[in-house]
């Protein structure tokens, strides 16, 4: 083999109008391709030359020129290799592309590098791989298991809280406030000056839980404090609307909200949400392996109403499944009414829980890693689960209190972690005991 001598060129900065584009140059560079280069470049330097021949023609590094293009840089390090053929130049450009298509990648390796990086606070998409790529290599599945039915029960009506209503919790990097979610103070409380980046929520239906919803069976929920079949519609959809309103003003632009609904409140949700955000972005279906209670045609789906807010490009990380992550919008995930073993369990936990895989999915959709999820429906806290099994951050708000203990007692059994109280610092526990003494003391 012969001894190359590039190792005794010196690296020269060229302006990049002494650049000459190279016509024999096979590879093509995608915007989205040159964006991450550029973002890169901006991170961490621009510490690979690009290599040029005595002419100034590019051997390799077309996509780090248009970057730097894209960066407004003056001048680049550039690398002359200028003793190579002209059948050898051809050669090297070809090889230099193809050898690395040619290595793999040791994935439980890379998966434990994206992990320390996370855990540095490290923003994982400077390292060209997509948010959708880095979930499926981090969390192909949710991690969390399946509830069992002795795992967390709903306490009865008659019980008192632990949480009280304006209670703030900190349930590690998810925050949890008992509120009312038709009112800003709600949100600028919880949200404490930043904005959402994706918004998921199963409001109530407006429909009265007994003989509607779980109502036959052995478990037992009572009414929910609001829009539980006391509304009128026009009443209902100012109810929804007051609520979208505060989602808009607290996510970013161009965040992506889900809402459930059923079809009985078509018009209503829709006439709520139009004036604020505008037509619909998608109409998704919850497709359930069994049907629910009816006797004209029973139900086996659910509506979910995707809107946009603002104008700003949304975040979409499954791409028509070029990233591993094939989406259509009908969900089939079972329901509560499936013969399963832990269907008790979710039917104690809330009366309309919806799968947490189901969540989970939808989260990984539209949203990145950190981000913050809003909930202004928490009810059991399955988006609060779903999130921690993903790695984003839920924001959420409960009016009920029982359901905010509910939702706080289920993520501690998942996690093994104890909330606290912003107030003051207690955890969930030691105020659950204080309250029984303060009550105690005014018996």
């Amino acid at each position: 083999m012969r001894k190359s001598t590039v190792l005794l060129d010196k690296i020269a900065y060229l302006r990049l109008d002494q650049l000459r584009q190279n016509p024999k140059n096979p590879r093509k560079h995608s915007r989205q391709q040159i964006a991450k280069i550029a973002a890169s470049i901006r991170e961490h330097g621009f510490n690979v030359p690009i290599l040029i021949d005595e002419k100034s023609v590019i051997l390799a590094g077309h996509g780090r020129l248009e970057a730097a293009k894209l960066l407004g840089v003056g001048e680049v390090p550039t690398l002359s290799i200028a003793h190579l053929t002209d059948a050898q130049k051809t050669a090297f450009t070809i090889a230099d592309n193809k050898l690395t298509e040619m290595a793999e990648w040791d994935f439980e390796l890379l998966s434990a590098n994206f992990q320390e990086l996370l855990s540095l606070d490290f923003n994982v998409e400077l390292t060209a791989f997509s948010t959708a790529e880095i979930d499926l290599l981090i969390d192909p599945g949710v991690s969390v298991r399946p509830q069992k039915e002795e795992d967390v029960v709903l306490p009865s009506p008659d019980q008192i809280a632990v949480s009280k209503p304006g209670n703030l919790w900190l349930l590690g990097d998810h925050r949890l406030y008992c509120g009312d979610s038709t009112m800003a103070e709600s949100y600028f409380t919880l949200l404490n000056g930043e904005k959402a980046q994706m918004v998921f929520s199963d409001p109530p239906y407006n429909v009265p839980i007994d003989g509607h919803v779980c109502g036959s069976g052995k478990i037992k929920h009572r009414e929910f404090v609001q829009a539980s079949g006391e509304m009128r519609p026009d009443e209902f959809t100012a109810f929804l609307r007051s609520v979208f309103i505060n989602t808009k003003s607290y996510s970013a632009d161009g965040s992506i909200h889900y809402y459930f609904m059923d079809w009985r409140h078509i018009a209503e949700i829709t006439a709520a949400g139009q004036p604020v955000f505008g037509p619909l972005k998608q109409l998704c279906v919850w497709n359930k392996d069994n049907a629910g209670m009816g006797s004209f045609y029973r139900s086996k789906h659910e509506l979910v109403f995707v809107f946009k807010n603002g104008d700003a490009p949304h975040i979409n990380n499954f791409e028509l499944g070029q990233h591993g992550r094939y989406r259509t919008n009908v969900w089939d995930y079972a329901g509560v009414n499936s013969l399963g073993s832990n269907r008790m369990a979710d039917l104690r936990l809330h009366p309309t829980v919806k799968p947490v895989g189901l969540v989970a999915d939808a989260i990984r959709d539209c949203s990145k890693r950190n981000g913050i999820i809003l909930d202004p429906f928490c009810g059991s806290g399955s988006t609060i689960i779903a999130a921690e099994g993903t790695g984003r951050r839920a924001y959420a708000i409960e009016i009920d209190p029982l359901y905010v203990d509910t939702a706080i007692r289920r993520w501690q059994k998942e996690t093994g972690q104890q909330a606290r109280l912003a107030a003051n610092g207690n955890s969930f526990n030691d105020q659950e005991n204080l309250n029984r003494e303060m009550n105690h003391d005014r018996r």
